[in-house]
């Protein structure tokens, strides 16, 4: 196949709500012939990625919220390495529902806002090594289990029921479907359900343990150490601070070293949580039960089977769900530099 040397190749989420046929004729008015992507399943996008690899597009751009991302990266880069290959520059585009990956990088606002992004973006665009954490298989800025693959889970649940209201449904926005279903659902289920209960045992480097305001703590949790036991609503990681819609779930990763993630434990009753739920979503929450490490990898085991979270879309349920920052960084765009 021939080199695309110099060219762009966007994918977009074909079952995402914002990526309706009108801008998906847009986009191919765009883009150059042949560089537009379309996934609507899995097996749509790793033959996808192989397509790229294959053509050697030096930036790829995904559209399609934070799942789409973890796909394309996942399935590209691991297309790549075994060409013997670098992967591309990728990039997004805020097209998706929680689009915490383009929050952390300033990609701009949805809709036109996406063509702004586009037309500045190419092989010399300037970007900065990133951090993911191997989760399940899967590349990923952040996962979990608890409070955020139910939140998730009822967050679907919601968002099929107001999309077939009469008026409603064509206006309504990710976030409205969340704004519903967490109070709604979310919290009354966690405040009546028995507490989710997990060990998790460091398989790496040393982890510190951080204070209330992000600062190193005690001594190093040493390799195969149990790092934390009991019952939490939620156990969490990520590389970047933010989760959907901006909520600064992991306000400590802004400092964080670049070989590490961070490691959250929310272990507050999910009342307390709901009654501060403005300096939860600023990311200012503090509390004694909320726990917080930098790690490299974690291996979370749950006493029940558990659903678990990878980048926003569900992980399935499991017993066990290993964590570990991938050795090699990829390449995103910088936003703040353009």
């Amino acid at each position: 196949m021939a080199n695309k040397s110099g060219r762009v190749a966007v994918v977009l989420n074909g079952n995402a709500r914002q990526v309706t046929d009108q801008l998906v004729e847009s986009f191919d008015q765009v883009v150059a012939g042949g560089d537009l992507f379309l996934s609507r399943n899995l097996d749509e996008a790793h033959g996808i990625a192989l397509a790229i690899v294959e053509a050697r597009y030096p930036v790829v751009l995904t559209g399609g919220g934070d799942g789409t991302f973890v796909q394309m990266v996942t399935s590209i880069t691991r297309e790549a390495r075994a060409a013997q290959q670098e992967p591309p520059v990728f990039g997004l585009l805020k097209l998706g529902t929680g689009n915490s990956l383009a929050w952390a990088l300033g990609a701009g606002t949805s809709g036109q806002g996406v063509f702004a992004d586009l037309a500045k973006l190419d092989a010399d665009s300037p970007h900065r090594d990133f951090r993911l954490i191997e989760v399940q298989d899967l590349l990923t800025p952040f996962a979990g289990a608890g409070f955020d693959a139910l939140g998730l889970k009822h967050f679907h649940e919601v968002r099929d029921v107001v999309r077939r209201l009469p008026f409603v449904g064509k206006r309504a926005t990710g976030a409205l479907s969340y704004a519903i279903s967490i109070p709604a659902l979310t919290i009354p289920e966690l405040a009546l359900s028995p507490s989710l209960r997990v060990r998790i045992v460091n398989r790496g480097s040393g982890i510190t343990r951080l204070d209330r305001n992000g600062r190193p703590t005690g001594a190093p949790i040493s390799n195969g150490a149990t790092v934390f036991e009991g019952t939490c609503i939620a156990a969490l990681a990520s590389t970047i601070p933010y989760w959907g819609f901006g909520a600064k779930v992991f306000p400590f990763a802004e400092h964080r070293p670049d070989d590490r993630f961070c490691l959250r434990v929310v272990a507050t009753h999910p009342l307390h949580v709901a009654a501060h739920m403005l300096s939860a979503w600023k990311g200012t929450y503090r509390h004694d039960k909320l726990v917080d490490f930098y790690a490299d990898d974690v291996e979370f085991e749950f006493d029940d089977s558990t659903a678990i979270e990878i980048g926003g879309d569900p992980g399935g349920m499991t017993r066990s769900m290993r964590a570990h920052l991938h050795p090699e960084p990829i390449r995103l765009i910088d936003y703040s530099a353009l």
